[in-house]
């Protein structure tokens, strides 16, 4: 870290005007080049001289030159200028080229039972864009981690944060259950029936539970059963489910892929446990990167997509 007493401060101008006067030969051709005054050029080599304090140029009435000391100064002022046009070129190419890494974090649910065909699809399109995935059901603040999108999934409205929130997709969490768990039972037609079944649990503690279903038409329902299985994920709990481990709720954006290579039937359809929205948490909105801004939107089409009836 360079120690503040050794900064230059004042304005980047003066480090131009100067560099100019060296590569044109007078303060009248700089002045030109640059746009200025040459009286503007002149004040602007005074103040640079007078931070450093030592001098840079030895003046003439006829010609002006570079001392030894500006001479090594303009080599590395030349130098720093270069990289600094090199790193603001990058940053302004980020905001229209999508390119890049791109650090993204999701619950293990959305990893799992989601996201792994999304992202290969997204890659496919634009395949200089290099993706890392984070799974964790713990909320990761963007800055701290260097994370450029966060997933996260919320039956409410999301709590207040200093990022950028964008809606991408509501959800439903319903029942499902395997073809080969019903294939010695009768599914149940109503929510009472449901306590004929084994029922599993996700996010649950333990003891009975209490399942709230509700319907399109506004009917609710509340039943306390004693699940005979719990997991703390619906991406364990929709393994358990495709392999017959019972009924249990699932986000839809979860059980479609499953649904529609029938692994998974949907129970009392008309009836939901919840709903919800999933989010896109960036550090900024129209101006993030442009890698963000087009897998925020390439998510919001995918899902969209994939929530319409088959």
């Amino acid at each position: 870290m360079v120690n503040k007493s050794e900064t230059l401060g004042g304005s980047l101008e003066d480090l131009y005007a100067f560099c100019a006067v060296i590569e044109f030969g007078t303060l009248s051709a700089a002045a030109r080049e640059r746009g200025e005054t040459k009286g503007s050029i002149s004040r602007r080599l005074s103040r640079l001289e007078q931070r450093l304090g030592v001098a840079l140029l030895a003046r003439t009435p006829r010609s002006v030159s570079a001392t030894e000391e500006g001479t090594t100064f303009y080599l590395k002022a030349r130098d720093a200028l270069t990289l600094l046009a090199d790193a603001s070129a990058s940053a302004r190419a980020a905001q229209d080229v999508p390119a890049g890494h791109l650090r993204l974090t999701a619950p293990l649910d959305l990893g799992v039972g989601v996201l792994p065909l999304l992202l290969t699809r997204f890659r496919a399109q634009y395949p200089q864009i290099d993706i890392e995935l984070l799974l964790t059901d713990t909320p990761l603040d963007l800055s701290a981690h260097r994370i450029d999108l966060a997933l996260r999934a919320t039956p409410g409205n999301l709590p207040d944060m200093s990022y950028r929130a964008s809606a991408l997709v509501n959800f439903r969490i319903g029942l499902y259950c395997s073809p080969g768990y019903l294939a010695e039972r009768e599914p149940p037609s109503q929510p009472a029936h449901l306590a004929g079944h084994q029922l599993l649990a996700c996010r649950e503690r333990v003891g009975a539970t209490t399942l709230l279903l509700n319907d399109s038409r506004g009917h609710g329902a509340s039943l306390t059963l004693k699940p005979v299985m719990r997991t703390s994920d619906y991406a364990s709990a929709h393994q358990l489910l495709c392999n017959g481990a019972g009924i249990g709720p699932l986000p839809d954006l979860i059980a479609r892929q499953s649904l529609a290579r029938g692994e998974l039937v949907p129970i009392l359809a008309d009836w939901q446990v919840a709903t919800g929205t999933l989010y896109a948490i960036t550090l900024s909105g129209a101006q993030a990167p442009a890698r963000v801004r087009l897998f925020r939107e390439f998510l919001r089409k995918e899902l969209t997509t994939l929530q319409q009836p088959t």
